[in-house]
């Protein structure tokens, strides 16, 4: 063992240390390892740059633009609500279809995008259902995993493999190469969930469960938020009047929300109408006898009407009264929606008011859910936790920008409001584009990578994504710079005969029982794995050591190749093991227990099917 070799398998157990530990982020770990290899002269500069320049790279970079044209025109929602309707309310015929359906989008969609549409439709159906959506949630995300397996572009690892198989000088796969195996995968997880599924949350009604199918009225209702609504009338002379919004920063020194603006039309004309909804922070400028509709405290209220020369007109709004309900919180322009934030989100144990939403995302946070309890007063002195459900106030244009950031997910945004937010006169022309990508990549007419890259410049071009600014939002940096970061790792792995080495053990220890014994210890070493690092990282990683295992063993390395892939993809027993887990754990109320008992199972029975199928599709 050579010095190169034992420097680079060095950093390869401390990445992957790091990996598990969680503590430091995945890119960053990437980045340092990439560093640490150049500095120690194993790779040049310009091996250790490559990894950015690679197909798979800018493929992923592609992916998500295109992603976000799909989401952004609602298309995916369209498609997923019209299919899951035919389900009607059977728990058999709903698990079934939202696993079907789910993973036709997750063939050509992150996982974690698919989640995000798919969650609000299925805790609506299940909640119509009279289903406990804890029941039909897991076996949702699971299934967007699953449906990775059917394409070429479904998951990160599929593309790893194609990229591993080219570089030895083979064949590469072609884009539907995938779909018999990941029909297998979805046989196997719908049969599976359908025994399983007597280890999820039993239907018993939470006030929580309904979170995603509530209207705009409920939200209303669920957060008090007609017991804190009050008018006041701008006087003659008083110091707000000539003001914009912004100036006056109501929610800084008050703790107050401005809702609603109303202004009488004219002298003559005594109607009053309203002029704006914007949310404090806005440009509209306060004119006398303006009628101000007031979220907050009843005493704030009363103290910033006395200092600013305010009448109040009433103690609170009635509850009977038009005014009380959801109109004052939504509009076509303006709405409210519940968001959580996302188990990595850099927002976590951040107080509201050093967070920036209002002045990064222009929305107001008007209460926060924690557990069965409501804040509503002080908003800006709490911490945000993992878990904490959101009402958050601001245009629906900005509600639908919150969406496609990494750090929350829009899970409550009412059903009847949610197609406002997408430009919905280009979901036909979001499809034509997806549909002409298929098309390139299956009569691989052009490179893959290239017909990625058209689909995503057409997205921008016909404006199924709102601008070029959004589709950058699109993308996910940290998976990039980690795709980005570890392929020059597997370089190294290569050119220094550390996979060699590792290989080496691998058909020592399992060889001699042959290609079988061999392939399934391939399978169950990335299986468990990638339980603790990314499933991309997981493939980079061992897709080599796996290549020149079979090559020693004189085998077609297309079935230990495949297993990286599906093992490293098919991970169900942790809920961190994958970011649709993670999301699911708090809507559907999962313990980390109903994963071992769902989950593990599931990821067994996948392993034994795929160590015995992958040999039939693809011989030794």
């Amino acid at each position: 063992m050579n010095e190169s070799m034992i420097i680079t398998l060095a950093v390869l157990i401390i990445a992957s240390m790091l990996f598990i530990s969680g503590k430091v982020r995945s890119d960053l770990v990437a980045v340092g390892a990439l560093i640490a290899l150049m500095l120690c002269d194993i790779l040049t500069p310009a091996e250790a740059l490559s990894g950015f320049s690679n197909s798979v790279v800018i493929m992923m970079v592609g992916l998500f633009v295109v992603g976000g044209g799909i989401f952004q025109t609602g298309l995916a929602k369209m498609v997923s609500s019209k299919m899951l309707q035919l389900a009607g309310t059977n728990e058999t015929r709903l698990l079934v279809m939202i696993m079907i359906v789910t993973s036709a989008i997750g063939a050509f969609v992150s996982n974690t995008g698919t989640i995000a549409v798919m969650m609000p439709i299925v805790v609506s159906l299940a909640m119509s259902a009279g289903t406990n959506p804890g029941r039909l949630l897991m076996p949702l995300a699971f299934a967007s995993s699953l449906g990775g397996m059917l394409t070429l572009i479904g998951t990160p690892p599929n593309l790893v493999i194609q990229e591993t198989l080219q570089a030895a000088g083979y064949t590469a796969v072609s884009f539907f190469t995938f779909t018999p195996v990941g029909l297998v995968c979805i046989v196997v997880g719908v049969l599976s969930l359908l025994f399983l599924r007597r280890f999820l949350p039993k239907n018993e009604r939470n006030a929580d469960d309904d979170r995603q199918g509530r209207s705009l009225l409920d939200l209303v209702q669920q957060y008090q938020l007609r017991q804190n609504l009050y008018r006041v009338q701008v006087g003659a002379g008083s110091p707000v009047c000539g003001k914009r919004l912004h100036e006056l920063d109501i929610s800084a020194k008050h703790g107050l929300n401005i809702i609603e603006v109303r202004r009488k039309i004219s002298a003559k004309n005594q109607f009053f109408k309203t002029i704006n909804q914007e949310i404090a922070g806005s440009h509209t400028v306060i004119e006398e006898e303006d009628i101000l509709y007031i979220h907050g405290p009843f005493e704030n209220v009363q103290a910033f009407a006395l200092e600013s020369g305010l009448e109040m007109m009433d103690r609170r709004i009635p509850e009977n009264k038009k005014a009380a309900g959801s109109e004052q919180y939504a509009t076509e322009d303006v709405g409210i929606a519940e968001v959580m934030l996302t188990p990595t989100s850099r927002l976590i144990n951040r107080l509201i008011k050093e967070s920036g939403f209002r002045e990064k995302y222009h929305v107001n946070i008007l209460g926060i859910q924690r557990k069965d309890h409501y804040l509503l007063h002080n908003l800006k002195e709490e911490k945000m936790r993992f878990g904490d459900a959101m009402l958050v106030q601001g245009t629906w244009r900005d509600i639908a920008r919150l969406a496609t950031e990494p750090d929350v997910v829009v899970v409550g945004q009412p059903n009847e409001e949610a197609r406002k937010v997408t430009m919905d006169n280009k979901a036909p022309i979001a499809a034509g584009i997806m549909g002409l990508m298929v098309l390139l990549l299956i009569s691989e007419l052009i490179p893959a990578v290239a017909a990625v890259m058209i689909a995503a410049v057409l997205m921008v071009a016909f404006r199924c994504v709102r601008s070029m600014e959004d589709a950058y939002k699109t993308i996910n940096w940290e998976s990039v710079v980690l795709i980005g970061g570890m392929i020059p790792m597997s370089i190294a792995i290569e050119k220094t005969g550390a996979a060699a080495l590792l290989s080496d053990g691998m058909v020592n220890l399992l060889g001699g029982q042959g290609p079988l014994i061999l392939l399934a210890g391939v399978y169950f070493t990335t299986s468990m794995l990638t339980m603790f690092i990314s499933n991309t990282a997981c493939a980079i990683l061992l897709a080599p050591i796996a290549l020149a295992a079979a090559l020693q063993l004189g085998v077609s390395p297309y079935p230990f190749l495949f297993a990286v892939s599906v093992g490293a993809s098919m991970c169900f027993a942790s809920p961190f093991s994958t970011p649709p887990n993670a999301l699911v754990m708090s809507a559907g109320r999962y313990r980390f227990s109903h994963y071992i008992k769902v989950g593990l199972p599931l990821q067994i029975i996948m392993g034994i099917v795929m160590v015995a199928v992958l040999p039939l599709f693809f011989p030794f």
